[in-house]
């Protein structure tokens, strides 16, 4: 077997068909339906199976896929790392963010990370599961993993600073004209919240009960972003990262009292590299514990 045909059942896969896999990568077709079938001869198994509709892997072929992809990226990193010199760094970082933590500051990190190094090539996934990210961890595909610190927090985790939440009202609330929300003043309201298994969901249900209240579920989003504008329409009120709000909503938002921080960690793999160095480097420079001011006029 070679990482060539990893690469290439991984793009079949991908792609469902033998033809649009082959375009995707430049290779001739008749070449890589070659490969996959050598390399279907070499296992003893049947990796794809044949349908009206294209190629779909098989239960074992979905399970050699995983490992493939774990050995693709391991090669990606180790030719990175060859490669990395004094004024070049090339191949792939493969990034994972728990939703709703660094919206603000990792895009601009990972901006100075590519005019550092223009040719590498930067994979981000937003994942709102603490169970996701430590499955991607497990399997080996991520290079550094921005997320909420918690009691499984690793002991080399890099601490880059607090997230503070705010509290989103809808347009009239009454609580508009504080400067800052008492989360006592929202006993009986309902809660916009997140997925069960989210960082963001816990953070919010954790501090409800911190405070003696007992939420009330008016609807449960995946994103930050639709929180707050549902928020906005009166569905109910939410909590969010600050840096989370997206522009417009501004004005219907205010800090709250008791303040809410949420500790930010990095995650790097084992054995980091330089491009997991230069993207820390970058992110403990950006402002993560600013105090957080939202203006009270309509």
């Amino acid at each position: 077997m070679s990482l060539r045909q990893f690469e290439y059942a991984l793009a079949v896969a991908e792609e469902g068909s033998v033809t649009a896999a082959a375009e995707a990568l430049r290779v001739a077709q008749p070449s890589m339906s070659q490969q996959i079938r050598g390399l279907e001869r070499e296992l003893g198994v049947e990796l794809f199976a044949r349908t009206p509709t294209g190629l779909v892997p098989t239960v074992v072929g979905r399970a050699f896929l995983r490992e493939a992809e774990v050995a693709v990226s391991a090669a990606r990193r180790a030719r990175a790392t060859a490669r990395a010199g004094a004024d070049e760094l090339v191949g792939e970082l493969v990034v994972a963010v728990q939703m709703g933590f660094g919206t603000r500051q990792l895009p601009g990190a990972l901006g100075e990370l590519r005019r550092r190094f223009p040719r590498l090539e930067v994979t981000v996934f937003e994942e709102p599961s603490s169970a996701e990210l430590e499955r991607l961890c497990r399997r080996g595909v991520l290079n550094l993993a921005l997320m909420a610190a918690c009691e499984q927090s690793p002991a080399d985790a890099h601490h880059l600073g607090d997230e503070e939440f705010v509290v989103v009202l809808g347009a009239g609330h009454p609580q508009l004209a504080a400067e800052r929300v008492t989360l006592r003043d929202l006993e009986g309201e309902a809660w916009v919240r997140f997925d069960r298994d989210s960082a963001l969901d816990a953070v919010l249900l954790n501090v409800l009960r911190d405070n003696g209240l007992t939420p009330i579920t008016a609807a449960r989003v995946s994103q930050t972003a639709t929180a707050v504008r549902w928020a906005a329409n009166g569905l109910g009120v939410t909590l969010v990262p600050a840096s989370a709000v997206p522009p417009g909503h501004e004005h219907l938002v205010r800090p709250v009292s008791p303040v809410v921080p949420q500790p930010v960690i990095a995650v790097v793999r084992p054995g980091a590299g330089p491009a997991e160095a230069a993207l820390l480097e970058i992110l403990r420079q950006e402002t993560w514990s600013e105090s957080t001011s939202f203006s009270s006029a309509s």
